[in-house]
């Protein structure tokens, strides 16, 4: 038996793949799917099986690219009309070779969710691999709101029942592979571990500590944060994708082509740092750094627009497509050759955005009495404190705030750190907000300066 994982850094999404007698499976495949047959080649196999644990919300399914790529057989739960590949009921077993997989039916985080149980009969007919999907991950579990608010009890009860009655007596000893790794926006407190076990999930994990009662109460109250790409992730991966080789590669822009784009609606995402961005930038542009695209990028841009790249100097900007390739945006049109030089060059238009340390920022607050608005997220503003006076939005829900804040006072957004405030003061940028400045090093500046927090 042989066994890979494959992370993809940024969704914090897992893939695996398992083979045997030449044989080989994946389960939960991204949508640039090169890296599944370089490592079948490497271990001398095809890929005959592509098991889906659900319809991710988060990131485009890979499993019809890898399927035309490889002729392997698509399986994914019953409870949801998928256009493409085949349904996988509970007790369906697959051979790949010495292995053998059988599937759970684990209903929760979504209606269709499934788990995959691993037994490797060369050894032994005790289960070593479960692929847990969204269920259960290392120190914590999925959402359970995806189905809507009326719904929260209902999938409460699914999701505690799939976990406790299927995944948990499956063994201590068994190895689990969740989907999602820490930093996922499908589970609140994920921890930062690459495997676990049932047992030690049993002993370690809180929400699995809490009683049926608690567990059901805390999960109907709760409300993570809902990205709006979510929607078009599960429309996206229930009727299945467009095909990467259908799609248009993106390519170099001059600062005419890029004009030209602005002028027919397209979005412009600057990648380069807040400061570089504050310094001078292309109006009507919103700034997420490199790092950022995965976390961000849905909460923003529409799938119908092009978009544009605003580099420093275009310089390893391949990265970067990859995350608009997860995120199924397929209008990138490309970058601005030469990067934001070469707009300069052109003598095209330059806006800026201020910005701040948090020494000016202190003299203001206590004399001019600006607008504070805080975009971090509830947990790290209960956790670490806020400036006195400030008002939160959180960063990904602010174009739904945007009536609450004056456009006749001077703004200043703060984070964490300055990324997204940075965000933060493009997005008002773009609605109109002239007087806006970031605040570098955010709230870790200003405990680090010792000045006043409340809690």
């Amino acid at each position: 038996m042989w066994f890979e994982r494959v992370v993809s850094e940024g969704l914090s999404h897992n893939s695996y793949m398992v083979g045997s007698g030449g044989r080989a499976a994946v389960i939960d495949p991204r949508r640039d799917c090169d890296i599944y047959l370089e490592l079948a080649d490497r271990h001398d196999s095809i890929i005959t099986h592509i098991f889906e644990t659900h319809r991710n919300e988060d990131y485009v399914s890979g499993a019809m690219e890898l399927a035309h790529l490889s002729n392997a057989s698509i399986y994914h739960g019953p409870r949801m009309d998928f256009e493409y590949g085949n349904i996988a009921r509970e007790g369906a077993r697959f051979k790949i070779g010495t292995l053998e997989i059988s599937v759970l039916e684990t209903p929760g985080h979504t209606e269709e969710s499934l788990t995959f149980v691993l037994v490797d009969n060369e050894v032994s007919r005790e289960p070593y691999l479960v692929f847990s999907g969204d269920t259960l991950f290392a120190g914590d579990i999925a959402r359970t709101d995806l189905a809507g608010p009326d719904q929260k009890a209902v999938m409460a009860e699914k999701i505690y029942a799939s976990i406790t009655r299927k995944i948990l007596s499956l063994g201590d000893g068994v190895i689990l592979c969740p989907a999602h790794g820490a930093g996922s926006v499908c589970g609140e407190e994920i921890a930062d571990h690459p495997f676990s076990t049932i047992g030690y999930e049993k002993r370690s994990n809180p929400v699995l500590a809490l009683g049926h009662d608690t567990f059901i109460a805390r999960r109907t109250t709760e409300s993570p944060y809902l990205p709006p790409y979510f929607r078009q992730m599960e429309k996206v991966n229930r009727e299945g994708p467009s095909l990467l080789r259908d799609l248009t590669r993106p390519h170099p822009l001059s600062a005419a082509d890029v004009t030209s784009i602005i002028t027919s609606g397209g979005q412009i995402v600057d990648i380069r740092s807040p400061t570089a961005f504050a310094a001078g930038h292309i109006p009507g542009s919103l700034s997420i750094w490199r790092d950022g695209i995965p976390s961000f990028a849905g909460w923003f841009l529409d799938y119908k627009r092009p978009i544009m790249l605003i580099d420093d100097f275009s310089g390893n900007i391949e990265p970067v497509f990859q995350h608009f390739v997860w995120l199924g945006y397929d209008t990138l049109s490309g970058w601005l050759a030469g990067g934001f030089p070469a707009w300069c060059r052109a003598a095209q238009p330059v806006e800026r955005t201020g910005t701040c340390s948090v020494q000016e920022l202190y003299d203001v607050v206590f004399h001019e009495k600006p607008f504070l608005l805080d975009v971090r997220d509830r947990k790290n503003r209960e956790q670490v404190g806020h400036i006195p006076g400030s008002t939160s939005v959180y960063i990904g829900e602010l174009l739904q705030h945007l009536v609450e804040i004056p456009k006749d006072r001077p703004v200043f957004v703060y984070c964490d750190s300055g990324y997204k405030g940075s965000l933060g003061a493009s997005v008002l940028a773009m609605h109109g907000f002239t007087d806006v400045t970031n605040v570098l090093g955010g709230m870790q500046a200003w405990v680090r300066a010792g000045y006043p927090v409340e809690h």
